[in-house]
C-alpha cells in the first residue's frame, strides 16, 4: 500500500467503485416524496447549529472522497485489485439490499425489516464496506484514512437518527435498538 496519494484520471479508477453512491443519491432524490419523507433523517431544526456543522463535515468528507476516486488508480489485475474487487461486491450488496428494505417499507413504519434486521445503519455499513474495498483495490493509505474519518463521522449521524427515530416511534423502535446492533449483528437479550 501507499502513503503516497494517486493523481492520474483513468477508465480503471476508484470512480467505478464508488459511482454507486452518487447513482444511489440520484435514486433517493427521484423517489416519490411518500417514500423519501420516510428516511427518518432528524430536520435540521431537531439537529441545532453543531449537528448542522457535524452533517456538513460528512458530507464534504464523501464529496471528497468521492472527487478523489476519480484520479485514484486501481491496482489492476493485482491481488489488491481482486480482494478489494470482492468487498466492494459485499458492499454493494448490502446496498442494494438496505434500498430495497426501505421501498418495501409501509409508510409511517420504521425499517426494520430485511437488512435492517442485523444492522440498524446498513446503508453506512455499505459505505465503510466500499471505502475499504476502494482503499484496498487501489492500495491507498490515504484512502483508507478517508475511510477511517468517515466511520467516525457517520457515527454521530447515527445519534441524531436514532433520536429522531425514538421520537417518532417510541417504544417499538427502542426495543429494536435492543434487538439490533447499530453497525452489524444481533443484540444478546439478557433474561
Amino acid at each position: 500500500m501507499s502513503w503516497v496519494p494517486a493523481f492520474k484520471i483513468g477508465l480503471w479508477n476508484a470512480w467505478l467503485f464508488m459511482i454507486v453512491y452518487p447513482l444511489q443519491w440520484l435514486v433517493v432524490v427521484l423517489l416519490p416524496k411518500r417514500v423519501a419523507e420516510r428516511t427518518g433523517h432528524p430536520s435540521d431544526r431537531q439537529k441545532g447549529r453543531k449537528g448542522r456543522l457535524w452533517d456538513w463535515a460528512t458530507q464534504g468528507l464523501w464529496i471528497g472522497a468521492t472527487l478523489y476516486s476519480i484520479f485514484l488508480p486501481l491496482r489492476v489485475p493485482t491481488g489488491w485489485f481482486y480482494a478489494g474487487l470482492g468487498i466492494f461486491a459485499l458492499g454493494l450488496a448490502v446496498l442494494v439490499s438496505a434500498t430495497v428494505s426501505v421501498f418495501r417499507t409501509p409508510p409511517g413504519q420504521p425499517f426494520i425489516r430485511g437488512i435492517y434486521g442485523i444492522s440498524r445503519h446498513p446503508m453506512y455499513l455499505s459505505m465503510i464496506i466500499v471505502y475499504t474495498a476502494v482503499s484496498i483495490a487501489a492500495a491507498s493509505w490515504l484512502f483508507f484514512l478517508l475511510t477511517a474519518a468517515t466511520f467516525f463521522l457517520q457515527r454521530r449521524q447515527m445519534i441524531q437518527e436514532e433520536e429522531s427515530c425514538r421520537l417518532r416511534f417510541g417504544r417499538s423502535y427502542i426495543d429494536y435498538m435492543d434487538r439490533t446492533r447499530r453497525w452489524i449483528g444481533r443484540s444478546i437479550r439478557r433474561p
